[in-house]
């Protein structure tokens, strides 16, 4: 069997001007997390509400949110500090969301996060929220805007019912040509699909078991009564139509030379990649776990289990993607059925420029993973 691996926890970064929604949406997130325990790191965090209450504290203080969520108050020197408690162990959470606002530059926490020697984070992407009533004003009034949509891996262009359908479809397209490869999310009142951000948390030990009605679930009924945009059982509905998810399973190796040009000319709107990639010849002894969201891209080798059948298995998330053109993308990477190993093995140092450099040494914690080379731009 192969060696356990450390868990890793995606740290994703809320960016978004003052009335733009983050903070609703970071609200949303918690109130719909499906038993997925949430770290979450702000500034100012007197209105973020969960649980009938209002969470409110100093910087340097660290509240419970309740149901394994936390809260914590930092300044931008203390980011590191909060990180390390909010990854342990002990605190058994499964995603960290970090607002920028306050805090610094997105951008600039982006690097903070990738430069981290933390081995316990991984890199969730940069989400940045906009007003689609207010986007021009904004715009005019923080030109750098620009500069943030340029750096996110996912917009969310929010309050989209309080502007004109033509208008939705300009500010798309302004936001679009501006965000580049981004996937951009119309959303109302900040609610997106929490799956676009982190996967829902599995626990078969029953710690999340169905009893009385939760100030969860009540905050949830809430949002059905007053938005009529629930099934009835405290759970929205459309919010996957804004974007879409695409299955691949290969049981032929991948080519890896075919893979890497696959990714490096993935489309836009295209934001998570996830699974597993078999490399056959290239290297028969490993399994590579893939993780992808906007720019960042990486890779992790894992030792095959004795009996496990190879296979390559890819999820992709985006919006205005092509399924049936990324299915055949794939499709067209697979490996010939004789292929040079040779070739094949100098192949796959296109792959390993994104592998961690412990894993590449043998070690498959892949703590001190240092890997930036596409996540943000210069």
């Amino acid at each position: 069997m192969p060696p356990p691996r450390t868990p890793q926890i995606p740290v994703v970064v809320l960016a978004g001007f003052l009335g733009s929604g983050k903070t609703t949406l970071l609200n949303h997130l918690l109130r719909n997390r499906a038993g997925t325990r949430i770290g979450v790191i702000v500034n100012d965090f007197g209105a973020i509400e969960i649980d009938a209450m209002t969470v409110s504290g100093q910087v340097g203080s660290t509240v419970s949110l309740g149901n394994g969520c936390l809260c914590c108050a930092v300044d931008a020197s203390e980011l590191d500090t909060f990180l390390e408690t909010l990854t342990r162990p002990s605190a058994r959470l499964d995603v960290i969301v970090i607002e920028a606002s306050g805090l610094a530059e997105p951008q600039e926490l982006v690097r903070m996060l990738l430069a981290s020697d933390n081995p316990h984070i991984l890199y969730g992407g940069l989400v940045e929220v906009v007003d689609a009533a207010e986007f021009d004003a904004t715009r005019q009034r923080h030109p750098e805007l620009d500069r943030h949509l340029a750096v996110a891996d996912l917009v969310v262009l929010n309050k989209t019912d309080r502007v004109e359908e033509d208008e939705r479809e300009r500010l798309r397209a302004t936001v679009a040509e501006l965000s580049g490869p981004a996937a951009v999310i119309s959303a109302e009142h900040g609610r997106i699909d929490p799956e676009l951000l982190f996967d829902p948390a599995l626990r078969p030990d029953g710690e999340e078991m169905a009893g009385q009605l939760s100030f969860e679930d009540l905050l949830r009924q809430e949002e059905c009564d007053e938005h009529e945009e629930c099934d009835g059982h405290g759970h929205a509905v459309h919010l996957h139509a804004a974007y879409e998810s695409v299955d691949f399973t290969a049981d032929v190796p991948m080519d890896p030379r075919r893979f890497m040009a696959f990714l490096d000319s993935r489309p836009e709107g295209l934001y998570r990649i996830k699974g597993f990639v078999d490399f056959g010849a290239g290297d028969g002894d490993n399994s590579y776990a893939l993780h992808a969201v906007g720019r960042f891209l990486r890779f992790a080798p894992r030792p095959w289990a004795r009996g496990e059948q190879r296979l390559t298995q890819l999820v992709m998330i985006g919006a205005g993607i092509d399924a049936d053109a990324l299915t055949a993308g794939l499709a067209a990477c697979r490996a010939e059925p004789e292929p040079d190993a040779a070739d094949t093995e100098r192949a796959m140092w296109g792959v390993l420029r994104y592998v961690p450099e412990p894993a590449r040494e043998g070690d498959a914690e892949g703590d001190g993973a240092d890997v930036r080379e596409t996540a943000v731009e210069a």
